[in-house]
């Protein structure tokens, strides 16, 4: 099952939540009017002295009930639903989560913000805020967001305490896994629903409070206790819900992380130690209930027979990755004091690992540097099949790029003004004079702090392999996500003036500034999460043709050339009536690019998978993927929310 795939499946199991909740309404609506009509006809028959004479079927009653029961599940679904729409931060504060800052030097926190740092680098994603539960001592874990530019990682206190880094980063990488299979969305929804269907439950509590005076009889109290019986139905369909929804998913992910780490060991021994712990899984949080389908391990106690349990017993997920386990469970202990390896001295060459794609034939078989593109050979074929899968590969990529950055550097991504400086530094133009005119711009608008740090970071930037910037800039995506609005503005007006200051815009400056304003606007400016609203490729095309034609033209001046790579990728885009004609140079600049792009990332999952088809095999016409090519191939995937993992190549 490929990325797009479990796309699909994540939202067929949308549609299956709707059915689930429609079922649900209806059953409450039943129960409410079967009460109501009940009460009805005691109070009819006690006012007119009179035996009663019962009648199920009374219409205008089913539409006032009707009306007001939908009315009260929806209002609180919309309500929770909002509450939500900030992503996965709304999801974790609420569980009593507090964010790590990117510059902690606590031993743990350090050693949790290493992991997933690798892992995101690895999946070829931004890295998410991450949060831990601090009251929370049982080990549990959750990844929740709309999409991967919103998501958000949670840790209990016992999972970042009690588990070692082998079994940590087993953990994280179950959580990735659901980020890269569009379950959190699903997850978020499911919030909203259950928080709906609980709402009656929540509203008969309040009447049950309610005491008449005097000689009269008040009904509220009773009414309340109607409503809270007839809540159990609710209480009901939102443990089938997520169960149904859950427990599948959480097999799945297990199977993910194993293939991610190649380590089932860890994966393992984490849920080992879950077992062997008072606590276990459990969350002490009073809103774990509703969002417990979406964490690692159970966070609430075993219901009757586990009819309603949201994750397979531990027994089960322990022998489905580790057949020998003896089936005992350790007493779970603290691990031992984290200790990350020291960052190397600055000017330190980066690593080289095996290469990972299948070489063009009559191409030699060389090594991958982790940091350089050079002398690329990719062939198309192999690059769809990796997106949303990363490898053990990618892993030891990302842990040992990031080892490989200096110390000065490093320390720069995780302090939100040292990382304005360090990106600052990554655009500045190599032409003195001009760039002693633009430090004097920065010092102007951010300060001579800022122009001293960004001055100090030119040296250590300088030696960064072309392919190494971005994955720079996505470890300082944290970091920049704790300025304050008015200087992320300010950061903002400044890079612009940066980028246009020799009055030209190259493909980096144009992908650095689609990656800055794609992860930290909708924190900023509070934008509404995407939604899909194209399902069908034809009203689209104008767009594709533009991106086809642009991704031909940046990697080749030949016009047969270009013409050549366009017709390389037409043919996948798979539009039954054609309508995608090359378009002139003039007609492909980087602001028609963008507009395309955020267009296209309102499409649904085939059309992306499609378009993507396209894409790679435009820049792969000629066998070969450059690296400015593979830069805006990436970009283009993480602004469609299709995370490509890094390309480990040949030199």
């Amino acid at each position: 099952m490929d990325f797009f795939e479990r796309q699909d499946k994540a939202r067929r199991n949308t549609k299956l939540l709707v059915f689930y909740f429609v079922l649900a309404v209806l059953s409450i609506v039943a129960a409410v009017y079967l009460a109501a009509a009940l009460l009805f006809q005691g109070v009819t028959a006690s006012q007119r002295h009179a035996p009663p004479e019962f009648a199920l079927w009374r219409p205008e009653l089913l539409l006032w009930v009707a009306t007001g029961t939908l009315g009260v599940i929806v209002c609180g679904s919309v309500f929770k639903t909002m509450q939500l729409a900030a992503g996965g931060s709304a999801v974790a504060e609420s569980l009593g989560g507090r964010l790590l800052s990117p510059n902690t030097s606590e031993p743990d926190e350090r050693k949790l913000l290493n992991v997933v740092e690798e892992m995101a680098l690895a999946s070829g994603v931004a890295v998410p805020k991450v949060y831990v539960m601090d009251r929370e001592m049982g080990i549990n874990a959750f990844a929740a967001g709309h999409s991967p530019n919103d998501a958000a990682i949670g840790v209990t206190r016992g999972c970042m305490q009690l588990l070692k880094r082998d079994e940590l980063q087993g953990v994280i990488a179950h959580e990735f896994s659901h980020i890269l299979n569009g379950d959190m969305r699903l997850n978020l929804r499911l919030m909203g629903i259950i928080f709906g269907i609980l709402c009656l439950t929540v509203i008969g509590r309040i009447l049950l409070r309610v005491r008449g005076s005097g000689r009269d009889r008040n009904p509220l109290p009773i009414i309340g206790l109607v409503l809270i019986l007839i809540g159990w139905v609710g209480v009901f369909f939102g443990r089938l819900i997520q169960a149904a929804v859950s427990r599948q998913r959480e097999y799945l992910a297990d199977a993910a992380a194993v293939q991610f780490t190649r380590n089932p060991a860890g994966l393992s021994g984490a849920l080992q130690r879950i077992g062997g712990l008072v606590y276990g899984s459990r969350l002490e949080s009073p809103h774990a209930e509703e969002a417990s389908h979406m964490f690692f391990g159970s966070a609430m106690s075993s219901s009757f027979m586990n009819a309603f349990a949201t994750h397979p017993p531990l027994d089960k997920r322990i022998r489905a990755i580790d057949p020998a386990w003896d089936g005992k469970f350790p007493r779970a202990t603290a691990a031992p004091a984290a200790v990350e390896p020291p960052p190397p001295r600055a000017g330190a060459r980066p690593p080289v690992i095996p290469f990972p794609f299948p070489p063009i034939p009559g191409m030699p078989r060389g090594q991958a540097n982790v940091a350089g593109l050079a002398g690329t050979v990719i062939q198309a074929q192999t690059v769809m099949p990796s997106l949303g899968q990363p490898t053990p590969l990618h892993l030891r990529y990302a842990e040992e790029l990031r080892a490989s950055f200096p110390a000065t550097v490093q320390a720069a991504t995780r302090e939100p003004l040292s990382a304005v400086a360090l990106v600052y530094a990554l655009v500045l133009s190599g032409d003195e004079q001009l760039r002693a005119t633009q430090l004097q711009e920065v010092a102007s608008q951010a300060g001579t702090a800022i122009q001293e740090q960004t001055v100090g970071l030119i040296p250590e930037i300088a030696p960064v392999a072309a392919r190494a910037r971005l994955p720079l800039v996505d470890l300082a995506i944290p970091a920049l996500r704790q300025l304050r609005p008015e200087e992320y503005r300010d950061f903002r007006r400044t890079l612009k003036w940066l980028i246009e200051s020799d009055r030209q815009i190259d493909l980096f400056e144009f992908i650095l500034q689609k990656v800055i304003r794609r992860h930290l606007d909708p924190q900023f400016e509070k934008t509404r999460p995407p939604v899909i609203q194209f399902y069908s490729l034809r009203p689209l095309l104008p767009d594709c043709a533009l991106l086809l034609s642009a991704l031909a033209q940046i990697g080749h001046q030949n016009d047969a050339e270009v013409a050549h790579a366009f017709r390389a990728g037409v043919p996948y885009l798979r539009s039954p009536n054609g309508g995608v004609a090359l378009l002139p140079r003039a007609q492909c600049g980087l602001a028609q690019i963008d507009t395309a792009l955020n267009r296209l990332a309102q499409a649904a999952p085939q059309i992306k998978k499609n378009l993507l088809d396209a894409c790679v095999h435009v820049v792969g016409a000629d066998g070969v993927i450059q690296e400015r090519e593979a830069e805006l191939l990436r970009a283009i995937a993480d602004t469609l929310d299709c995370p490509i993992p890094p390309f480990l190549t040949t030199e």
